[in-house]
């Protein structure tokens, strides 16, 4: 990931009866399976088509930083997925987290580069969430009372070292518990001009949106892009900067089928175009999320 960050993955506290794992190994410095480890994958999903994954783990061994390792962890889970998610069932709230090196280490480093898979055999999945210890809640607001954001994120830079965001709560609150059909505008989400990238003071409000996704795994979402100034999207800019929120979620670990995204150029403003000051541009010049089900 930049994946699951660990300030929101959850481990399993103890893993009880029931539940199986399986291992595949990385070269060293390495995200993407060699050959012989991707027959190795290939062959164990043709012979458990009936399993559920209930966890995905992500280890390296102990050189580099630790801040460098936790980041190929990370890499290596996300690459595990992508390859598995649409040969076998995945439990639709399943947590992943990254170790980098923080793990019982074996003397032998190639057997510390790796991704484990948490499974139930067929005969165990009806009782996956006894065998998890898991108790479903009977309401919504049970649900509602049990998510907790958290209010900061710390993120790596591409020079290595980090940048704390502070999260806005009350946002990722009423993202998680709007009806199907309500908008809601993500605020401060901005992009350099003319294009679709999101300038790096916005980093944080796409973790927003991940966290809340991570954490209501039943939540699907329209990604819908606005401009403001012009009464024709000449470049479809609308729509790239809603793909670009779209395919990072996706990167990040967001199931693809829980995701659209559409672009509206300045067909549906907030203020007329043209607008009279930059705070009608502003507010003109959005991404909104509509709640699509739960």
């Amino acid at each position: 990931m930049k994946l699951v960050l660990s300030i929101v993955c959850v481990l399993f506290s103890a893993f009880v009866f029931g539940q199986q794992q399986f291992s595949v190994f990385f070269d060293s410095d390495k995200f993407v399976l060699n050959s012989k480890e991707t027959k190795n994958l290939s062959d164990w999903i043709a012979a458990n088509k009936e399993v559920k994954i209930v966890g995905i783990h992500g280890f390296t061994d102990e050189d580099g930083t630790s801040g460098y390792n936790d980041t190929l962890a990370k890499k290596r889970i996300n690459s595990i997925f992508n390859l598995i998610k649409d040969q076998i069932k995945i439990r639709d709230d399943f947590k992943t987290r990254s170790f980098g090196e923080l793990h019982q280490l074996s003397t032998t480093k190639a057997e510390n580069r790796k991704v484990t898979l948490f499974y139930l055999e067929a005969k165990d999945i009806p009782r996956e969430n006894e065998i998890l210890g898991i108790k479903a809640p009977e309401k919504a607001e049970e649900i509602r009372e049990i998510i907790r954001y958290p209010e900061k994120l710390a993120l790596d830079n591409p020079d290595g070292t980090k940048s704390e965001y502070k999260l806005d709560v009350d946002f990722m609150k009423k993202l998680g518990e709007a009806a199907v059909g309500e908008k809601l505008k993500i605020e401060n989400l901005n992009f350099k001009i003319n294009t679709f990238i999101v300038v790096p003071e916005s980093r944080g409000k796409m973790y927003e949106l991940l966290v809340v996704l991570q954490k209501n795994p039943k939540l699907k979402i329209e990604i819908q892009g606005h401009l403001c100034c012009m009464p024709t999207d000449r470049l479809d800019l609308s729509t790239q900067r809603a793909k670009a929120i779209n395919n990072f979620l996706v990167a990040n670990g967001i199931n693809e089928k829980r995701l659209t995204y559409k672009g509206f150029g300045s067909t549906q403003p907030i203020f007329p175009i043209p607008e009279k000051d930059e705070a009608q541009r502003a507010a003109n010049r959005r991404v909104e999320i509509l709640i699509v089900s739960h």
